[in-house]
């Protein structure tokens, strides 16, 4: 049987997840969803910021509070292989399903029908480019004054408290080469994509090399090659390459070591281009003295809440910014990631309620937060 609560969730649910908000291509203004969440925020300031190319924030706040709630409301690109329209939610055997109902749009459902059941001190920062390399809204947001010490960033974790994930980075590389006939002898070492594949190989051997590595409960270091292009046809050597990685180290790795492991792991004079596009810190961010203490001041936080406080995690969120900034942040929300990014991606209804009860009784005691 559907409670009252439940139903209040599904209808705000299936608003949002009908804003298309896939990214890329990002294609967000400041109306629109952001009209809509305002009016379901009566009592809220809602300032609405333009970062451009569609990343756009509203931050919502209610009273004097201390402690912001993050969700992003961006989704992945839909794919050919959802079984229906991705932007219609459907509800069936227990599970809301839609694109971002899991990744994270029901938490922001959520958050809402928190809001508009309490009365107290509120505030939650909702944008819209988490799911890109392109991040520009909490950047913007952390270097305001915005005067918030606490921050609890919503991804599906089955409404457990993490506190500890991985960092991410996301690299370009570029491979010269020379064009020629392929029958000549030279194109065994003048081939740009024979570069990539060698760094490759090279790159797997480091990563095995890892594997001894603990923190926290996590275990060795991440790796994976998403990208390859390069070269003309079968008889020609290719002049030139391009690989796109990324790499998910441990709170205990030093990224800038890892990049000139990775970097070594081709001829100097085989590498055109080496370049970061993205870096995201772990969680907690800080030297592994410092990371603990944030850790334990985070898990003191989810304690104080009364909320279960779940594993370390694989995978990156934008809670290391936060507390690279130097808030008391963790990461709570419904769904499990194993349904992030997924055709039919779901979230059951009991997670969607068990959370919407969890956020309502925080702040019911927020006044004093």
């Amino acid at each position: 049987m559907m409670t009252h609560m439940l139903n209040d969730i599904l209808q705000h649910l299936e608003a949002l997840v009908s804003f298309d908000t896939r990214n890329p291509p990002r294609d967000i203004g400041t109306g629109g969803m952001f009209d809509h969440l305002r009016a379901q925020l009566p009592g809220f300031v809602c300032t609405v910021t333009d970062h451009g190319a569609g990343a756009v924030s509203m931050l919502a706040v209610r009273g004097k509070p201390t402690r912001v709630f993050n969700v992003h409301l961006d989704t992945v690109p839909s794919s050919e292989a959802w079984s229906a329209d991705p932007l219609t939610l459907r509800v069936s055997d227990g599970k809301a399903i839609g694109l971002g109902a899991c990744d994270i749009k029901g938490a922001a459902a959520g958050l809402v029908v928190a809001a508009q059941r309490t009365a107290g001190d509120a505030a939650f920062l909702f944008s819209t480019d988490e799911e890109a390399n392109d991040a520009r809204c909490i950047a913007a947001f952390l270097t305001s004054d915005h005067g918030f010490r606490e921050a609890i960033i919503a991804e599906p974790t089955q409404c457990e408290a993490v506190l500890a994930h991985r960092g991410i980075a996301s690299v370009l590389m570029k491979f010269r080469g020379a064009a020629g006939h392929a029958s000549g002898a030279n194109a065994m070492h003048s081939n740009a994509l024979h570069h990539a594949m060698r760094w490759g190989a090279n790159a797997l051997d480091l990563v095995e090399a890892e594997s001894h590595r603990r923190f926290g409960g996590l275990t060795g270091l991440r790796f994976n090659i998403g990208k390859v292009e390069g070269g003309i046809k079968a008889n020609v050597i290719a002049p030139s390459a391009e690989l796109r990685f990324g790499f998910r180290p441990l709170p205990s790795h030093d990224i800038d070591e890892l990049h000139a492991r990775f970097r070594d792991c081709a001829a100097a004079e085989a590498i055109g281009h080496y370049e970061e596009t993205f870096r995201g810190p772990s969680l907690p961010a800080g030297d592994v003295a410092s990371a603990e203490e944030r850790r334990l001041a985070a898990r003191d936080l989810a304690d104080e809440l009364g909320l279960p406080i779940g594993n370390a995690v694989d995978f990156w969120t934008e809670a290391s910014l936060f507390s690279g900034a130097g808030l008391t942040a963790f990461v709570y929300g419904p769904g499990d990631i194993a349904q992030a990014h997924t055709a039919d991606e779901w979230v059951t209804l009991d997670q969607l309620e068990r959370y919407t009860a969890s956020i309502i009784r925080i702040l019911d005691g927020a006044v004093s937060a």
